[in-house]
């Protein structure tokens, strides 16, 4: 058996097991060291948060069956893709596969801000009014579907190697988990991290309330994209445990839930709150827009 046949047989349970290892120990440090106070309700949040990525899953499975691995499979047995066509040592195609991946997101995630339709989509992940790790999983079926095709086609124009993939559907997975993590960290400690990896304190700026603030930061796993292309910031304006996070529309408790994350990407501009909606308070609200 290959090695490449090993980690096909094998990708699910391995991205399972590693996802779920990443979540349990992190969630357990959030518990530990938390770096702000909760604005709402955790068992509400987690809940729905959990129960949506349990939806993308499943909606990803069924309309694009192909896994990532079982794609880099293929396309490596048939040797096509710019990787496989030049002489390219394996360990260098991994790495050259792995940046590719990781600004392929970034690009990706600049366009979902940039595009009002797009943003439509994003913004599920956005209203969360809180930021922790089950913020990490709280996208649109939608969005998970197309960022899964674009993974595709970065692994069929690069003939990214097997291992990569698997290293970018984990390793890179669990980052992601990580930067929404809602840990303190030294800020020596978090000052070195930053020029390697997204921290959570790089990575919550980007949900603040304020659009400025939004529209930095755009990191998935990498922070050097954000450096070279202008969008890097590094505090926000009224620090981090005053920031308000989440978008002022989206912050009726009604919002947390299944179906209206579900439904999010098709509400008016009002997110259709009631007038009897208690919604969760956020300060620097009257700065949201500079």
């Amino acid at each position: 058996m290959s090695f490449d046949t090993f980690l096909l047989d094998h990708e699910s349970a391995i991205r399972l097991g590693f996802f779920l290892g990443a979540f349990v120990l992190l969630a357990v440090w959030e518990l530990i060291a938390p770096r702000r106070a909760s604005q709402t309700s955790k068992a509400i949040r987690w809940t729905n948060n959990v129960a949506l990525a349990a939806v993308n899953m499943l909606t990803v499975r069924v309309l694009l069956p192909l896994a990532g691995v079982g794609l880099a499979v293929f396309v490596n047995e048939r040797g096509t893709g710019l990787l496989n066509m030049l002489p390219v040592p394996y360990l260098l195609a991994v790495v050259v596969s792995l940046l590719a991946f990781d600004l392929a997101v970034y690009l990706v995630h600049l366009a979902f801000h940039a595009a009002p339709v797009l943003w439509r989509m994003h913004r599920v992940h956005h209203s969360d009014v809180d930021f922790d790790v089950a913020t990490a999983v709280r996208f649109h079926p939608i969005q998970m579907a197309l960022s899964t095709l674009v993974k595709f086609a970065v692994i069929l124009v690069l003939g990214a190697p097997v291992l990569a993939v698997l290293l970018f559907e984990t390793v890179f997975q669990a980052l992601l988990l990580f930067n929404h993590t809602n840990v303190r960290i030294p800020p020596a400690v978090d000052r070195l991290l930053r020029w390697f990896i997204v921290t959570p304190d790089m990575h919550r700026i980007h949900h603040s309330v304020r659009v400025n603030e939004t529209n930095s930061n755009y990191g998935f796993a990498l922070p050097w994209w954000d450096r070279l292309f202008g969008t890097y910031r590094a505090v926000p304006v009224a620090g981090h445990e005053r920031m308000a996070v989440g978008i002022e529309m989206f912050r009726a408790q009604r919002h947390f839930w299944l179906d209206r994350m579900l439904l999010n990407p098709f509400l008016d501009e009002r997110g259709s709150s009631s007038s009897d909606d208690r919604k969760v308070p956020a300060s620097q609200l009257a700065a949201v827009k500079e």
